[in-house]
This record gives structure tokens, C-alpha cells and sequence, in this order.
């Protein structure tokens, strides 16, 4: 039971809702409702912090969009699993670079690894002939032995080293070290996605855990196009953000 002073939210000038907010977060930052469980009902919720339904589902409807709450209807009110990574996504950083930051140890799961010719897209990307071809990676990236993100890289096999370990941790490095070619900066693309046939069992998803697409063009410092990535992350793990300025 979360006990809140009525005196505190008396002399607290600021909305109801702006007090409830604070007191649920600080509530579930501290262990009293843990990742996963079920928040008491609005009845009783509103009961133990002294203010209206009303005030109280306009806390949780904010909390719903800052996804620290999940609201299913005839069931109850759920504290969201707090992700493990977390990066802005104006930041272009690996999946290893953010799983290293988060204390944990990078690991992969070679799936498979083909040459093909290249796709209508894939020539449009690449900016190549279908001539050329494309060296096509499916890899599994875990942290802590855990599988995190489900990754699809598609490069120039001109631009591949002819001798890659596909159990390195990091095809960024691989792509500079090696292969003599430093990626810059991406082109990204964000989607959300639900519970997938073929990936999220892969991922050890449940059911309710979706996931986010990123799917990134990477240049060169001579502004060639030179890897294509879809990476599926688990949403519950991982949180992106971005800075936006106004001009």
C-alpha cells in the first residue's frame, strides 16, 4: 500500500495529477510495485492518494505514453518492464557500443550468411549494378547470454572483407578495421512492430512484448552508401530518444 502525505499534496501548488504522477513513479522506482505487477484498481488507488478518478486516470494516461504503465482493459493497470538500454537516436552507435554501456557483455548468434544478387532495392540503396552482389547476414546480438536484437545486414560484397569471423561481436569494427571503410552517419527509419511469427520466439518475446524495427542506410566518410541494417530490438529492453531543436 502506497501511504501519501494529504498534507504534502495540500501545500503542493502544482496540478493533482502533476502530484500523482511523482508519488507513482517514486512508488514504483522504490520496489512498492514492481516491474510486471499489477497496480492496485483505480478504486483503490484513488481511495489511498485522496484524489478523484478523474484526476487519478489522467496521471495514468501520461504514465501510459512515458511507457512506464500498461493499461489493458477488464484486466488492470501493469508497471512496464524499465529498459536496459537506452540511447538517443541521433547518437549512431552499434549494438555493441550500447550493450558495453549498459555493463553488459556483448554476444552473437550466427544464423546464416549468403552472396545474391542484388534487388531493385537494393541497387537503388547501394547505388550498384546487378552486376555487383550483396553479402546478406542474419544474427542474433545477446547481452549477458540473453538475445536482444534480432539483426539483418545486407553490405557490398566489394566492400566485405573476404575473411570475417561472423561470430564478431561488432561488423562496424569489421567494416573499419578490415575492410578499410569507417561508417559516418545513417539514414533511419523507425517502425513498431507486434508480436512477429519468426523473430520474437527467437528473442524469447512474450506474447504482450513488441518490438521496434530500425531499419539504417550507413554512408562512409565519402558519403557511399555501404551497409543496409534491419535490426529488430526487443521494446521492452530497449528505449530510443531524440534531441529536436527548433530552428
Amino acid at each position: 500500500m502506497v501511504i501519501v502525505s494529504m498534507m504534502a499534496i495540500k501545500v503542493d501548488h502544482r496540478h493533482l495529477y502533476l502530484q500523482v504522477i511523482e508519488h507513482l513513479k517514486k512508488a514504483i522506482e522504490a520496489g512498492i510495485y514492481k516491474e510486471k505487477e499489477k497496480l492496485p484498481s483505480e478504486f483503490e488507488l484513488s481511495k489511498q492518494l485522496g484524489v478523484s478518478r478523474a484526476t487519478l486516470r489522467e496521471a495514468l494516461r501520461i504514465l501510459e505514453e512515458e511507457n512506464i504503465i500498461t493499461r489493458k482493459h477488464g484486466v488492470g493497470t501493469f508497471v512496464n518492464v524499465k529498459p536496459l538500454f537506452t540511447s538517443g537516436i541521433e547518437q549512431l552507435s552499434s549494438v555493441t557500443d550500447m550493450i558495453l554501456q549498459a555493463g553488459m557483455s556483448p554476444g552473437t548468434i550466427f544464423l546464416a550468411s549468403t552472396r545474391q544478387k542484388p534487388t531493385e532495392s537494393d541497387m537503388k540503396r547501394f547505388q550498384c549494378t546487378d552486376e555487383d552482389e550483396i553479402v546478406m547476414i542474419e544474427r542474433v546480438r545477446t547481452a549477458n547470454g540473453e538475445p536482444v536484437v534480432y539483426c539483418v545486414d545486407k553490405v557490398l560484397a566489394k566492400a566485405f572483407p573476404d575473411h570475417y569471423d561472423y561470430q564478431d561481436v561488432s561488423l562496424f569494427s569489421t567494416l573499419d578495421q578490415i575492410g578499410n571503410r569507417k561508417i559516418s552517419y545513417a539514414v533511419t527509419q523507425i517502425e513498431p512492430l507486434g508480436y512477429h511469427e519468426k523473430i520474437s520466439p527467437i528473442l524469447e518475446c512474450e506474447l504482450e512484448t513488441a518490438l521496434l524495427v530500425l531499419k539504417q542506410l550507413h554512408f562512409d566518410e565519402a558519403d557511399e552508401p555501404i551497409l543496409y541494417s534491419i535490426n529488430y530490438f526487443k521494446a521492452d529492453k530497449f528505449s530510443f530518444h531524440v534531441l529536436r531543436k527548433r530552428f
